[in-house]
């Protein structure tokens, strides 16, 4: 028998709180009367809400990963097995949700010496031969 794959505002809800929780989309649905994969992603291209919806629980996913991060090192009896959990959970959180976790980036552009940036139009005379 296939999986029912009728969008419901509570499979959404659903989908979304195990997320937020912290488990993956490929583990939601595997779980019993979970649509699969491809139905969720007909479901977020066909409903805004469920997308709006499906965006915020992935950023609370990140939030819980990097939660995660903390009890890692403090729990470990293994550094190289938490080393490897920590920086899976880093990257994923860093990409599901980059503003808060991502590398801070900051760029500026100046003149010599930290002077104002000048900015010069020069027109070239069209040399093409005649």
């Amino acid at each position: 028998m296939g999986r029912n794959s009728e969008y419901t505002p509570e499979k959404g809800d659903r989908i979304c709180e195990l997320l937020a929780d912290g488990m993956s989309l490929r583990k939601v649905c595997a779980k019993a009367g979970m649509p699969d994969k491809n139905t969720v992603r007909r479901w977020l291209k066909a409903n805004e809400d469920f997308r709006v919806q499906y965006a915020q629980a992935r950023q609370d996913q990140a939030d819980h990963w990097a939660d995660e991060i903390i009890d890692l090192v403090d729990e470990t009896t293994d550094p190289a097995k938490a080393r490897l959990q920590l920086d899976a959970r880093k990257w994923i959180a860093c990409k599901l949700h980059p503003r808060a976790y991502g590398e801070k980036q900051q760029v500026e552009l100046g003149g010599p010496d930290g002077g104002p940036l000048v900015v010069e139009i020069v027109k070239y005379a069209d040399k093409t031969p005649s």
